[in-house]
């Protein structure tokens, strides 16, 4: 049985991890800050009247959310790890994956991702569509990222199938889903179409988030 319990007990980032999820002692000015220069970055594009631009970054992030709600969830249907925990020194994490200096970061990848894309949706690079070139390229960079902050020690994976040298799942399942919403909600053909696939986005993480809330899994 001692073998058993020990392969089924959480890891050790995972307990590290939840001793700091939501502790309010964790919190520095420095987030209000953060929250002002996203603020800030809405406001440039709301003024410009770039919705596309607008429910591209939105789309990014409720993505986003919904990744870390169902990581949140793997942990506890595990009760060993989920795909990523987030440890070190951190603001504030609000969720086993997920700190606040990474929901202020998503926040503004969306926006930041689609002002690369070139104005002409139908231009190929090297033969290939040139929204599907930097999906993969800004992917493979962000989890580029991923590999210098576990090898750091504050970022982790815990399953062989989500870690290195597996890092397909990560780049396609990781990153991919996230700027290909981007880039798909930025080249719908008008605002309305844009802001019911962020609608249906919201409500969607909002019932996954309820519904985990209630259950104890977050």
């Amino acid at each position: 049985m001692t073998p058993l319990l020990s392969v089924l007990a959480p890891t050790e980032p995972a307990r590290e991890a939840l001793a700091m999820l939501r502790d309010p002692s964790n919190l520095h000015w420095y987030v209000v800050t953060f929250f002002g220069i996203v603020m800030y970055v809405y406001a440039a594009e709301v003024e410009r009247r770039r919705y596309d631009v607008v429910a591209a970054g939105l789309a990014f992030f409720l993505m986003d959310v919904f990744n870390e709600l169902v990581n949140s969830a793997w942990f506890h249907a595990s009760d060993r790890a989920p795909l990523w925990i987030v440890t070190g020194d951190t603001a504030y994490l609000v969720l086993i994956g997920w700190s606040v200096e990474i929901i202020f970061l998503f926040l503004i990848s969306g926006i930041e991702f689609v002002k690369f894309l070139p104005a002409d949706r139908g231009m190929r690079i090297l033969g290939v569509p040139n929204r599907w070139v930097f999906i993969t390229w800004w992917s493979c960079v962000c989890v580029f990222v991923e590999v210098l902050l576990h090898r750091a020690g504050i970022f982790h994976w815990s399953w062989w199938y989500w870690d290195e040298p597996f890092l397909l799942p990560v780049v396609v399942l990781g990153y991919g889903t996230f700027f290909w919403i981007a880039a798909t909600v930025f080249d719908m053909d008008s605002h309305r179409k844009r802001f019911a696939v962020v609608g249906a986005m919201f409500a969607v993480d909002v019932v996954l988030a309820v519904g985990l809330g209630f259950a104890g899994w977050l």
